[in-house]
């Protein structure tokens, strides 16, 4: 099955920065943000433990705790156990990711991928998540970005671990999908060429965006289609940067890049409309993606991203990314 049948809408919310990511978020910030995203039509919210050690997971659960479950699709991630015991969080090894969560939980990250770890980490975020069920379950990180040269080490672990333990909780009905979720489009086109079960969907971060897409769109998106693999789309903004931010793939964003969001905004002001219009239209324009889950840490953004949505893109404006050679000529761009 696709999850298109699952997802209540093409617009989700993404809880990363719910977890500390880059900054200390007040509880009653982060709630009123999850708050506004259920009063504002959001059905879908994903999570993970991770983010900030359970403490996205607890926040999440304390706001959709008081929603009736079956008015919402919940998604969180194994490959992650989080320990009673504690840890210095600025440092923890997470590869290109170092001190992304260091104001998070100071509970220790324990990495396994194994069938047992995967069946402790859903009951864990059970509870966390103050839930009876999860929907969707990704494979999170199995990547190189956090393993380095190991990671197809992690990957074969993951395998036989972590993707037989969700297939069979999918057949038992406990869980609805499951896929893998990454930064990386190297593991997800491994997943597509195993001789065995196939996940439902992925969740791509950051790997097709306005910013980066070229990859994605020659071997990942096709195949994935080919094989009835919808792709989910987290980091739209690629870390900020298309939504005004500073951040690019969770750092400072490099001098050719800032240069290319400029390039792209000259555009966007142009033909009068918002650069997070651009971005996740453009996103949402491929027909192998179902969703996209732009994260949030204030209110006030999530109408930005609904209104971003709505907003009239002229046709005017994909041609000039295109002839500029800021987008590729093949890329699907939105047809009204």
């Amino acid at each position: 099955m696709t999850i298109r049948s699952l997802l209540p809408g093409r617009i989700g919310f993404g809880t990363a920065p719910l977890g500390n990511m880059f900054r200390a978020i007040p509880d009653d910030e982060a709630a009123a943000t999850v708050q506004a995203a259920w009063d504002q039509g959001i059905r879908y919210f994903d999570t993970a433990p991770l983010y900030g050690a359970g403490l996205a997971e607890i926040r999440l659960g304390e706001v959709l705790a008081q929603q009736p479950r079956d008015e919402f699709v919940l998604s969180t991630k194994v490959g992650r156990v989080i320990l009673d015991e504690v840890e210095d969080p600025a440092s923890r090894e997470l590869g290109e990711k170092g001190a992304l969560f260091e104001h998070g939980r100071p509970n220790k990250i324990v990495n396994d991928y194994s069938a047992d770890a995967t069946l402790r980490s859903v009951e864990d975020s059970l509870k966390r998540l103050r839930t009876d069920r999860l929907d969707i379950v990704w494979v999170h990180d199995v990547a190189q970005d956090f393993y380095g040269d190991e990671w197809v080490n992690v990957y074969e672990s993951a395998r036989t671990g972590a993707f037989r333990a969700l297939t069979r909780l999918k057949d038992e009905g406990v869980i609805k999908a499951w896929g893998l979720g990454v930064n990386k489009v190297e593991p997800l086109e491994m997943t597509l060429d195993l001789d065995e079960p196939q996940p439902d969907a992925f969740l791509l971060a950051g790997r097709y965006t306005l910013l980066d897409h070229e990859r994605a769109l020659q071997r990942l998106l096709p195949a994935a289609a080919a094989q009835d693999v919808d792709i989910v789309v987290g980091g739209p903004y690629s870390s900020g940067i298309l939504a005004g931010g500073s951040h690019f793939e969770y750092a400072e964003a490099p001098a050719a890049v800032i240069d290319k969001v400029g390039r792209i905004k000259a555009l966007a002001d142009e033909s009068g409309i918002g650069i997070k219009a651009a971005a996740l239209q453009f996103v949402l324009a491929h027909p192998a993606v179902a969703a996209a889950i732009p994260g949030a840490t204030r209110p006030s953004r999530i109408a930005e991203d609904l209104g971003a949505l709505a907003q009239d893109v002229p046709y005017a404006f994909w041609k000039a990314l295109r002839d500029q050679k800021i987008i590729a000529r093949d890329a699907p761009v939105p047809t009204s």
